[in-house]
């Protein structure tokens, strides 16, 4: 069996995409561009690759926002209960109130009939 060549190639992250500047750096000085400037632009493009989303990454992102979403639908859930239990809660201290101002007006009738008594 025979042994694969080496090659002296740099191996590329698995997020790097290929992009041939020389033939870019071809094309735009085909389109007017003079040779610096057509090498500067295929220069530029190539290093800005480094933070292209790859399909994977979108997925990831799209997981994640799932996840997001459905714990804050967990969240608005819980947040209605709270509004139910706090709609509760001033019904009760509503009706403490009116039990508590009756209690004072009958004390208060009381005290009066016992101090004009």
């Amino acid at each position: 069996m025979r042994k694969p060549a080496e090659t002296n190639t740099i191996p590329r992250p698995p997020n790097a995409y290929h992009f041939d500047t020389l033939s870019a750096a071809k094309a735009l000085q085909a389109a007017g561009f003079d040779q610096a400037q057509a090498e500067a632009v295929a220069s530029a493009i190539r290093s800005g690759q480094g933070e292209l989303a790859t399909k994977a990454d979108v997925a990831a992102l799209r997981g994640d926002l799932a996840g997001l979403r459905s714990g804050l639908d967990g969240q608005q859930a819980d947040l209605g209960g709270l509004r139910a239990d706090y709609a509760g809660l001033r019904a009760e201290v509503g009706a403490i109130k009116w039990v508590l101002g009756l209690v004072v007006a009958l004390n208060i009738a009381i005290l009066v009939r016992l101090l004009l008594a």
